[in-house]
């Protein structure tokens, strides 16, 4: 394999998010099934937006916040998704390149805005999301940077996104343009609900075109319909070459070539579990790429993990994500 300009190239949601703490009963009078993400228009992302005045808000997206996280430490990373030419799509463009993340996506003229994530925080760490996704679900072929892809080791894709037709066949197109060019290629399955929405879509893209599934428990055993972790794990390994399943408080664990490898979860107190994956996910590519063995890789995803859940927010300060390396 030729030298790479990148570690890898984050493809997925740009989204701005906002987060608020709440408790059960905001929930429950706003319909909100606790703990998973719910797709909204745009007047019930108005209207919840209005309702969480005060809250703090800050360039999101799954893999935008991988992104994020894995610069910090020290990862050459890039990042394509769309926003549109508005003040939040400034917003995010501004924050992920000083951030140290290459963003060449141009912005969506006219149309939708930028998308948005509506996070509720609940007293016990658990996250409750809303999202609109406005711009980044005009995410298409034409947005796929071929040189970037190229020059990256791993295309790191997002579940989240692939609701959007367009944005699965630009999944599909950006597996073919990595593996073409000799690279590797990740997919995030990111929730349950996009797993069964999808399952079909997952398994055909997974069998085709990724050689790296990230999943937690729920996920991996919704896309091969298993009631236990380790089979539905088991099941994964006959299509990808790595698989690695996070669980929580239980850890993680890593498959590979036959290989079954745990790693345990770092002692911290739950603050808000926002971001928990794709910290590791950051932490686990970054060693990765640089050449780590996957336990060591494993080890750096569950120490970045543990910084993003012992705090209000996905991305982890850099001065203590840098002091983890």
């Amino acid at each position: 394999m030729s030298a790479t300009r990148f570690d890898f190239v984050g493809i997925g949601n740009a989204i701005v998010d906002l987060l608020m703490p709440a408790d059960d009963a905001f929930l429950r009078r706003h319909d909100m099934p606790k703990g998973v993400m719910s797709l909204i228009d745009a007047a019930r992302a108005t209207q919840l937006t209005a309702e969480m005045a005060g809250g703090v808000t800050a360039s999101g997206g799954s893999v935008a916040n991988s992104c994020a996280v894995a610069a910090a430490l020290g990862a050459r990373v890039a990042f394509l998704g769309k926003v549109a030419a508005d003040g939040m799509g400034d917003v995010f463009a501004r924050e992920i390149a000083a951030e140290g993340v290459h963003y060449p996506t141009a912005p969506l003229a006219g149309g939708v805005p930028t998308a948005r994530c509506l996070i509720l925080v609940t007293p016990d760490g658990s996250r409750t999301m809303n999202t609109y996704l406005g711009a980044g679900g005009e995410f298409s072929l034409d947005d796929l940077d071929e040189e970037v892809i190229a020059h990256a080791a791993v295309t790191y894709m997002e579940g989240y996104l692939f609701d959007p037709p367009a944005a699965q066949a630009a999944f599909a197109g950006a597996a073919r343009l990595a593996r073409g060019a000799g690279r590797k290629t990740a997919l995030s399955l990111s929730d349950p609900f996009c797993v069964d929405r999808h399952r079909a879509g997952f398994r055909k893209l997974i069998a085709e075109g990724i050689d790296i599934l990230f999943a937690n428990e729920a996920e991996v055993c919704s896309l091969y319909e298993r009631g236990e972790t380790m089979a539905a794990a088991a099941a994964a390994a006959q299509e990808v070459s790595l698989v690695i399943v996070t669980r929580a408080e239980a850890g993680s664990v890593i498959l590979s070539g036959g290989e079954v490898i745990e790693i345990s979860a770092e002692p911290v107190a739950v603050v808000d579990t926002t971001g928990a994956g794709d910290a590791y996910a950051a932490g686990f590519l970054t060693a990765y790429t640089r050449g780590a063995p996957l336990a060591a890789a494993g080890m750096l995803g569950a120490r970045a993990a543990a910084l993003a859940i012992g705090r209000i927010g996905a991305r982890p300060p850099a001065a203590e994500l840098r002091k983890l390396l």
